[in-house]
């Protein structure tokens, strides 16, 4: 993501802060811009490192209450399977998402399917269950490290 981008997408969320009522603090806010610098998914003690880089006296639940944070507010998903976080470019509501993860160079892409959502919903309903958040991961190959191979 572009320097610009990154700026304007944390000027985003902290409208939406705002709009919410709630506090984009300094480390919030420095957690937030290190996940748009990074390509990919980043776990947290990755963050926590670069995090110390800005805020020295940093420690583990310092990264973890940011992160909780943020993922509350929609503005980062967390990967379960790699135990990592990355950022959500679309936040203004939260909304279901699935995850392509490229099991060679990391990367991630969020996409969104109503047909997915509608298909683990109606699954959910027939088995009496209530879907209070939903991340669907599918790990394979991208098509950079695809063509790289060629």
């Amino acid at each position: 993501m572009s320097k610009k981008s990154a700026e304007k997408l944390l000027s985003t969320a902290e409208s939406v802060c705002t709009q919410r009522g709630v506090r984009m603090t300094p480390t919030r806010r420095e957690v937030f811009s290190i996940l748009s610098r990074q390509p990919g998914a980043i776990g947290a003690y990755d963050l926590l490192d670069l995090l110390k880089e800005a805020v020295p006296n940093a420690k583990p639940p310092t990264i973890y209450r940011a992160l909780d944070f943020l993922q509350e507010q929609g503005f980062v998903h967390k990967i379960s399977s790699s135990n990592s976080y990355v950022l959500c470019t679309h936040f203004e509501k939260h909304h279901p998402a699935q995850m392509l993860i490229c099991n060679q160079c990391g990367s991630v892409q969020e996409t969104h399917s109503e047909q997915i959502d509608d298909a683990v919903r109606i699954q959910a309903t027939k088995h009496g269950f209530d879907v209070q958040h939903q991340t669907v991961e599918a790990h394979g190959v991208c098509n950079n490290c695809q063509t790289a191979k060629h």
